[in-house]
């Protein structure tokens, strides 16, 4: 029998987890939900941001997946996974925790809508705790779906860091973009912080040494992803330029669709990356 594809969401923002709803939130909850019920496997991820309600969404730790310390510049913060299921669509929720960089805040700003100063330790953090996880799940998929500036990180490490993994070796990754931007740059240290064995001054020359705003993060995910998906009516325009410079496949966006044509929209390009893969 043959095995079923596999996909896995490293995703920002899902609906319901958080309070208002977007489109970009119930793209992500619908999309695993549309693969699933057409015979795809999937990992669903996101932060556990501290504004998620644990009792109301009935999240829990999974102590066989927690445990993990990850260094950022110096300083180890432990790893925590929590999961929760939407239960109408038997969807699993996989949640990246650390008592001080998720827990204990909001979502990616605090109540007065000020961004968060080390929003750039939870971005590092968030894309190797998911990887890390998946890892321990040894779980193999073979595209992978990176939505939000807080996935942006995954791209990078899955080329160079984890090339060598036998889990992703064959994944298609594929950075979805939207209109979510944040607007405080991260430090200038930006780029010494993420590197981890693997990655070289090279591969982050063009974000080393000044701050680092949305466009220069997004162009770095786009150098380290197969294929480019427009979410929303608008997205950067300059990170949309350069990613129609790599020759890169990308799906752009098309009016008027509800959620259902957007999924379907998806799962077709997919079967054509599916189908790239198989022939190289």
């Amino acid at each position: 029998m043959k095995e079923p594809k596999r996909i896995l969401f490293i995703s920002q923002e899902i609906t319901p987890y958080l309070a208002e709803e977007n489109p970009i939130r119930l793209l992500n909850r619908q999309l695993p939900e549309y693969f699933q019920a057409h015979g795809y496997e999937t990992r669903t991820f996101m932060p556990k941001f501290g504004e998620i309600n644990e009792r109301r969404n009935q999240l829990h730790e999974v102590i066989r997946l927690s445990g993990m310390n990850l260094i950022i510049e110096d300083s180890d913060h432990p790893l925590l996974i929590k999961v929760a299921s939407i239960q109408t669509a038997r969807i699993q929720i996989y949640f990246i925790d650390n008592d001080d960089l998720f827990h204990r805040r909001k979502g990616v700003a605090d109540e007065n809508g000020v961004e968060y100063a080390d929003n750039d330790d939870r971005v590092i953090f968030y894309a190797r705790g998911a990887i890390e996880t998946v890892k321990k799940l040894r779980w193999t998929p073979d595209i992978i779906l990176c939505s939000g500036w807080m996935s942006a990180l995954a791209p990078l490490y899955l080329k160079k860091a984890f090339n060598d993994e036998p889990f992703f070796a064959n994944s298609k990754i594929v950075l979805m973009l939207d209109d979510n931007e944040y607007q405080k740059p991260f430090s200038t240290k930006f780029a010494d912080k993420l590197r981890i064995d693997g990655i070289t001054n090279t591969d982050v020359r063009s974000i080393a040494d000044f701050p680092v705003g949305y466009e220069e993060l997004l162009r770095l995910a786009v150098d380290y992803s197969d294929a480019i998906v427009y979410a929303t009516p608008k997205v950067n325009q300059r990170v949309a330029n350069y990613a129609e410079t790599k020759g890169k496949p990308i799906l752009p966006y098309e009016a008027k669709e509800d959620l259902n044509d957007a999924c379907a929209r998806q799962w077709e390009f997919y079967q054509t990356l599916l189908q790239q893969k198989g022939n190289e």
